[in-house]
């Protein structure tokens, strides 16, 4: 086997198993499926089986079935559709397609997250009867057979067929115009001024570390390249030092022919 083919596969083997060191001992984002739109995880967030810490507690999201999902103590599952880090805006997805029952219910009090959009105080009312009023739109994932739910402004009067379920602060009210299963579904997060300051610390250090890991790899090749390059040049030294001798050899035995042959025709 040729030693150069050896060096080199030496080389690709020594690069995979520190491209595998490295991505598992830092933290490089990922994505729950293949599909481009799938949004990146990275930090402060992380996947939740990660066994390095790679984000901050509040902040892991999970991989289901390709899909990106975070998991709300108070409320549950909701589908995350797209992050963007710029301007730190989480766009979710209701995988029940209520979205006012997400509004009704999820506390986010109790998290590092807000609405991205301004918010605004409605009251949720069960009506035991249908309101007639053609400014109220009933939310039929809410509502059933005997009770009809409502988003109403909190001045409003409650009529007597209605009890007020809970007031708070939501995006929207309800409209069948803008009924599906993520509009207004956006949080924004905020994080304490020494956590904002490891996210610029991380980054940077990422960077450093991606550098470090570049020029280990680039200090690999340009070894192997050059005893390579030296073993190329060794050997076609050698070569050509043999095929010299080889020359003058053959010259040398040529030389001797031809004076056998000049004494054996004097003597003739």
């Amino acid at each position: 086997m040729d030693s150069s083919i050896f060096l080199y596969a030496l080389l690709l083997s020594t690069i995979f198993l520190t491209i595998e060191g490295f991505q598992e001992t830092h933290c490089h984002a990922i994505k729950c499926s293949t599909d481009n739109s799938a949004p990146e995880i990275r930090f402060p967030f992380q996947e939740s089986t990660r066994q390095n810490p790679c984000g901050f507690p509040g902040f892991e999201l999970s991989c289901k079935e390709n899909k990106t999902v975070i998991d709300f103590p108070n409320y549950g599952e909701l589908g995350v559709k797209s992050i963007d880090y710029e301007i730190k805006k989480l766009d979710l997805v209701d995988f029940k397609n209520c979205v006012h029952e997400v509004f009704l219910n999820l506390d986010l009090s109790l998290t590092q997250f807000q609405y991205y959009y301004i918010v605004k105080n409605y009251t949720y009312l069960n009506c035991s009867a249908p309101m007639i009023s053609s400014s109220f739109a009933e939310i039929p994932c809410l509502s059933g057979s005997g009770f009809h739910v409502y988003t109403v402004d909190p001045s409003s009067v409650v009529p007597d067929s209605c009890v007020t379920v809970k007031t708070v602060a939501i995006p929207f009210s309800f409209s069948p115009y803008l009924a599906d299963n993520s509009f207004g579904l956006g949080l924004t997060w905020s994080l304490p001024e020494y956590q904002e300051t490891q996210i610029q610390d991380f980054s940077i250090k990422n960077v450093i570390n991606g550098d470090k890991f570049l020029k280990i790899v680039l200090c690999i090749l340009a070894v192997t390249l050059l005893v390579s390059i030296k073993k190329n040049q060794s050997k076609k030294v050698n070569i050509e030092f043999q095929n010299r001798n080889l020359k003058e050899g053959l010259v040398c035995c040529k030389t001797q022919d031809n004076s056998q042959s000049s004494m054996e025709e004097g003597r003739i």
